[in-house]
């Protein structure tokens, strides 16, 4: 039962200042995950992330869903999502009831605004935690450049050209899964 609140207070601890869609969550539950509780070491979050964007829904209620499972089964995965999505619930319906009471957007507008360089600094963080262990399996700079993945390189680069072509996220994910798959069977090791 003390898992469970602990998964609770720690989503919604998230929830409750995750302000920019899910890709600004993933640090902060890197942190509440991996630096605070130890629940699962960055490969496993950079998977879980991975299941994350691969299935439907929000990436952050889907991330929170995982590692619920992962840490405590069903129970944990439901506690874990209740936790993520309970602070929004409300303060969504506090924020919709100002802003059709009065009307004020431009003050809302200004908060929103003021977050949005923040919001980009940690997304921008997490991308370069998942470069560096996709491409050189560490999680801190600095890094050995001839220990680079070049395989792993490859698939971002034409992940990046296909998804510049307006390549559809299912079959660039798809593709991407195929190609290690495939590489594995040739060569016996993963990229």
């Amino acid at each position: 039962m003390e898992i469970l609140l602990q998964l609770f207070f720690s989503f919604a601890a998230v929830g409750l200042v995750c302000v920019g869609g899910g890709y600004a969550s993933m640090p902060l539950i890197q942190a509440e995950v991996i630096d605070q509780h130890g629940w699962l070491t960055m490969t496993e979050f950079v998977d879980i992330f991975t299941l994350s964007q691969m299935t439907p829904g929000p990436i952050g209620i889907n991330a929170a869903t995982f590692v619920g499972s992962k840490v405590a089964g069903i129970p944990g995965s439901i506690a874990a999502t209740l936790g993520f999505v309970f602070p929004s619930v409300f303060i969504v319906l506090f924020l919709g009831y100002l802003y059709y009471k009065y009307g004020n957007v431009a003050a809302i507008r200004g908060i929103l605004n003021g977050l949005r360089p923040a919001v980009v600094a940690l997304i921008g963080s997490a991308g370069l935690n998942f470069i560096l262990l996709a491409f050189w399996n560490r999680e801190k700079l600095p890094v050995d450049l001839a220990k680079t993945d070049l395989v792993a390189v490859l698939v971002f680069v034409l992940a990046w050209i296909a998804q510049k072509k307006k390549t559809g996220t299912i079959t660039l994910l798809f593709s991407s899964g195929v190609a290690g798959l495939l590489f594995y069977l040739v060569t016996g090791t993963h990229p």
